[in-house]
């Protein structure tokens, strides 16, 4: 099993209020794993949680502000290793049509 952290030691550790976590995970920015009534987050997706603190609490971004902020980041990220793949395809071409 992937280790995790649970939502009472993140709380403590990060020193945030448990409402924004709720908060976070309610809006779908964060994705825990329940197991006998405890609310765990997996290590994996510590940097989001620090993302989303850094922004809230040091930005002082509203969470739909940082649902919107996100989603953006994820397609541009998405749009940009689709740039790549064309990129790449692109020059296999080239490199093609070179050779004759």
């Amino acid at each position: 099993m992937s280790e995790r952290i649970s939502r009472e030691e993140i709380v403590k550790i990060y020193n945030i209020e448990i409402t924004f976590f709720d908060e976070l995970v309610d809006y779908g920015l964060l994705s825990i794993h329940i197991e006998d009534d405890i609310s765990y987050l997996m290590y994996e997706d510590l940097p989001d949680l620090e993302k989303f603190v850094n922004w809230h609490y040091d930005l002082e971004i509203n969470l739909p502000g940082m649902e919107v902020i996100h989603h953006m980041l994820k397609k541009l990220d998405a749009l940009k290793r689709r740039n790549r793949e064309l990129m790449n395809k692109l020059a296999a071409i080239s490199d093609k049509y070179e050779e004759e």
